[in-house]
């Protein structure tokens, strides 16, 4: 095989799938091809937006992606394909492997076989597929430490919003009220865990009893109805990136009286205060066990040809309230 096909972000709201050379792994190298990949609604959106920030550099946990955040640019991680090619120097237990990869959107690429994790038997390509937001989700409900019997508030039901809650849904919790402004995303909120879910103009309803609350909604004026959500001296996970959106919060009146704690949650690292016990590998090993019992591939809504991805991105750009997950389809068994 001579050609590869890769999805590059070439403007602002503009993607083209070229057709490039593919050259055989080095020996230290595997092939992969690529059975299906899945769109991120939210980092990746704002690539594709032109939101990211001028000067920044990408997340160093993602070493497939070129480290400049200038069109062209090829991004993507969560990538699901079967090893198809080893290099002499490899194990050759590694040829036939389904693995997940922090890789960008394309049909094959040689790699490092130490920047891929093997899928578990049982587990479909589609459920791995969801291993880079399942391990955010797990981040997220690590940092916020929730304890038996609090009240806890999800702003944002996206896909990492519905994977959080659905992680939530299994602490023996008080009360787990979701927040999103679709009817499709409550819905799917209800079937996971949530025991209730509500639409932002009705959140003065949770009166500020939350113990603790988390802004997923990638929306900065979010924040606000999070502060507002919040009890006393209760904790406010932030997990959404605004990119150059700004977040002005209000942080007088109630912020300031409550005592109310801001906790910035991102997965690339581990919160300091568990890095003597947990490490990436252990969290992962967290995140399969999860991918098993939830199954997320139910919240795939739309899944497109790598040749038609301009489509997939428009859906998600313009039409948010008819898509959960949208996924790439290689046309590979």
């Amino acid at each position: 095989m001579s050609k590869r096909l890769s999805l590059y972000f070439t403007g602002s709201r503009s993607v083209e799938v070229c057709e490039v050379a593919l050259s055989e792994p080095k020996p230290n190298e595997v092939l992969v091809e690529t059975v299906i990949s899945a769109i991120s609604a939210g980092t990746e959106l704002l690539v594709y937006r032109g939101q990211l920030p001028p000067d920044m550099v990408a997340d160093d946990a993602l070493a497939q992606i070129d480290s400049e955040t200038a069109y062209p640019l090829k991004y993507g991680y969560a990538a699901v394909g079967k090893v198809v090619v080893v290099g002499r120097s490899i194990d050759p237990s590694w040829k036939d492997r389904l693995v997940f990869s922090l890789h960008p959107h394309e049909s094959h690429y040689a790699i490092w076989p130490d920047l891929l994790l093997p899928v578990p038997p049982g587990l479909s390509a589609e459920n791995a597929a969801f291993l880079a937001n399942m391990e955010t989700a797990v981040n997220f409900v690590m940092d916020g430490r929730p304890m038996i019997g609090e009240r806890v508030v999800v702003f944002g039901q996206g896909v990492v919003g519905l994977l959080t809650a659905a992680l939530l849904s299994r602490f023996p919790l008080a009360d787990l009220t979701t927040v999103d402004s679709y009817p499709l995303r409550r819905e799917r909120s209800l079937s996971v865990g949530a025991y209730r879910s509500i639409d932002p103009a009705d959140v003065e309803a949770l009166k500020g009893e939350a113990d603790l609350t988390y802004e997923l909604s990638g929306n900065p004026a979010t924040l606000d109805a999070a502060i507002a959500a919040t009890g006393f001296s209760g904790r406010i996970v932030v997990g959404s990136w605004y990119g150059q959106k700004r977040a002005s919060p209000n942080l007088g009146g109630h912020f300031h009286r409550n005592r109310l704690r801001l906790i910035s949650s991102q997965v690339s690292t581990i919160a300091p205060e568990l890095l003597g016990r947990w490490d990436k590998p252990r969290r992962f090993d967290v995140a399969w066990q999860m991918l098993r019992q939830i199954r997320p591939a139910q919240f795939i809504t739309h899944r497109f040809p790598l040749a038609q991805a301009a489509e997939a991105y428009t859906l998600l750009d313009e039409r948010p309230q008819e898509a959960l997950q949208v996924v790439l389809d290689y046309g590979t068994d």
